[in-house]
């Protein structure tokens, strides 16, 4: 059953288990300010759903997600602004982001990130640290540009991060963005296990299926706020320290810069590949 009042993805109850895709493929589910507020709804309403045990959370198309979408990203604010005022508006841009990150911390079901396909920026780091369990499909791999675009490791990905596969490899993925395959993320303890891509979607619900049947679903909810509940407190902080960090960047002005740039080659490879098609068929 899909339930309704979503625009950028889809929420389906299947049973016991709740599934939220991404689904702004032909974006390779960038994030949208709608996306992001779709998200927020979609684990409210999932958390109080009466009947779930697990949330899913994947993407639609060949990429789980590409991050922000950088052809929508920011404006800057008025130039007469003081530091201070550019920080307390960029903070003020950052606070779905803020709650999205929340909403998933606070999730009282069994959270369950299923990466379809790769993972950029916050596509990458936004969710892998924080859901319960991680599942990918072959082939996929996760990639974190931040330092490259002038911004900082996001919504306390340092910590949970290095809480997931150590202190040392944290820092090589998200300070160098070096692009990681899941094959080497499960051997890390990023990733719990690899599917085959294709059908990979049933794959992770049959996967699921098959622990409802053996566990009972209550007690694995209960196992999961006992793991997390000591957890909770220093991740939150880490959210809202990286949210802090990052809007200090945007003090500085180093991250639009380096959007304005990849937002004009992203134009002019969109103006060159239609420029090519028209030539072709002349």
């Amino acid at each position: 059953m899909f339930l309704p009042n979503y625009t950028d993805l889809t929420v389906e109850v299947r049973g016991q288990i709740g599934i939220i895709t991404l689904n702004r493929p032909k974006a390779l589910n960038a994030f949208s300010d709608t996306m992001s507020m779709d998200i927020i709804k979609a684990f409210r309403e999932l958390n109080e759903h009466p009947d779930t045990i697990f949330t899913v959370l994947t993407g639609n198309g060949r990429f789980f997600s590409a991050g922000v979408d950088v052809k929508a990203s920011t404006d800057p604010p008025p130039a007469h602004y003081t530091p201070a005022e550019i920080k307390v508006y960029f903070l003020s841009r950052f606070s779905r982001a803020l709650e999205m990150l929340r909403s998933m911390i606070d999730h009282s079901k069994v959270l369950v990130l299923a990466l379809n396909g790769p993972g950029v920026g916050g596509g990458a780091a936004w969710f892998e640290g924080v859901a319960d369990i991680v599942l990918a499909a072959k082939g996929a791999w996760l990639q974190v540009p931040f330092n490259a675009l002038g911004l900082v490791p996001e919504n306390g990905s340092t910590l949970t991060f290095a809480q997931s596969m150590g202190v040392r490899r944290a820092n090589e993925m998200l300070m160098f963005g070096r692009k990681c395959s899941v094959e080497e993320l499960e051997s890390w303890g990023l990733v719990n296990r690899i599917f085959p891509a294709e059908g990979f979607h049933d794959r992770v619900i049959a996967f699921l299926e098959e622990q409802l049947a053996v566990n009972d679903g209550k007690s694995m909810i209960e196992s999961k706020r006992l793991q997390n509940a000591p957890l909770r407190k220093d991740r939150l902080f880490a959210v809202y320290d990286s949210v802090d960090a990052l809007a200090e960047r945007f003090v500085d002005g180093a991250p639009h810069e380096r959007f304005m740039k990849k937002r004009e080659q992203l134009m002019k490879g969109n103006k060159d590949r239609v420029s090519g098609r028209v030539k072709s068929s002349l």
